[in-house]
Order: structure tokens, then sequence, then C-alpha cells
């Protein structure tokens, strides 16, 4: 069986990756995007942008499974088709972080076994969202130098905290869906 990152390379999954590496922890550790759907092939060496996306992903995984994901979805009817996607890759004992940008409350649910918690995300970037939760400053990241470093620093703090929200079904947490919140930052 392949590796999640073999899975995603394999697949060509992955999407604007900006870290795609072994860890010094024993893990491999991504950052980028994670494409749901794909979009549509336009020529042979043509593809327009995913339909359907995990954005702002930060993932680290072991050989067979993915061991913490966090990512941006623009909707929460986006988690069944992602979830689906990488299925093969998720553990009950990973972590399992979600921003969603159309969610009217928060909580945390089990799909299959799985345990996930899901945020709602109005302005802020995902690795914000994450230092809040880790309790962690800015100032604390810079002094890494390493991207590898930083995620592995948030991981670790994240292992420290409690993670989850109100406990709820998969089907409460779909009552919750409403309008995207994110409001659109341009140059300023």
């Amino acid at each position: 069986m392949a590796t999640p990152i073999e899975f995603i390379k394999a697949n060509e999954l992955d999407w604007q990756p900006s870290l795609n590496a072994k860890l010094s922890n024993g893990l491999y550790g991504y950052r980028g995007a994670l494409i749901i759907e794909p979009g549509k092939q336009i020529s042979a060496d043509r593809k327009l942008p995913p339909k359907i996306q995990a954005r702002q992903v930060i993932m680290m995984t072991t050989d067979d499974s993915i061991k913490f994901l966090t990512c941006e979805l623009e909707s929460f009817n986006d988690f069944k088709p992602m979830f689906e996607k990488y299925k093969q890759f998720f553990v009950p004992d990973s972590m399992n972080l979600l921003y969603v940008t159309d969610l009217e409350a928060n909580g945390t649910f089990e799909y299959e076994g799985v345990k996930f918690t899901a945020y709602m995300l109005d302005e802020s970037s995902v690795w914000n969202e994450l230092l809040d939760l880790a309790s962690l400053e800015k100032s604390d990241m810079k002094s890494l130098k390493q991207p590898e470093e930083k995620i592995e620093k948030l991981y670790e703090e994240l292992l420290t905290c409690n993670v989850e929200d109100t406990p709820r079904t998969y089907e409460e947490m779909c009552s919750f869906i409403g309008e995207s919140s994110k409001q659109l930052m341009g140059a300023v």
C-alpha cells in the first residue's frame, strides 16, 4: 500500500504545496492544498483549478496513515467527499481539525470511527487559528528557521491542548451549514 504522500503524488492531488518533507520526528509533513474534486482537463497539458479543494492544509503522516490534518473547507458539504477521497489513511487516533467558512457552530463529531473537530472560520487563517488554539505567539515561531520545525512545534503544542469542542453528531454539524462568512482580504 502506498503512503499517504505517495497516494497524493500518484493521483496528482497536491495543489500548490509549500512544504513536502520528512520531519525530524519520523513523520512526513505537507503544507499546501489537497484536491478533493479536480478541475476539468481542457487539453493534454492544461487543467482548470480544482472544483473542490482543502485549502491551507497542514498534514503530518506516518508510512500508512494521517496522524494530523488541519485545513480550510469552503463548505461543510465538502467534508464527506474529502473523507471519501482520503478515507484509507484516516485512523481513530489521529488529530483532525477542520476550519469551515460556512459553519454557524463549532463541534467535535465522529465519522466512520474517526474523530473530527470543526470550527467556524471567518476572517483569520488556519495558521493563526492554530497558533491561538496552541497558545503560541508568532514570536515563538520566528526563532525557528525551517518550515519543518514550525509545524513540528505547532503539532507538539497542540498535542498538549484540548482541541475538542462541543460533542455533536455528523448530522448535527450538517444542520449548522449556513452562508460563508469569510471576509476576502485583498491588497491593502
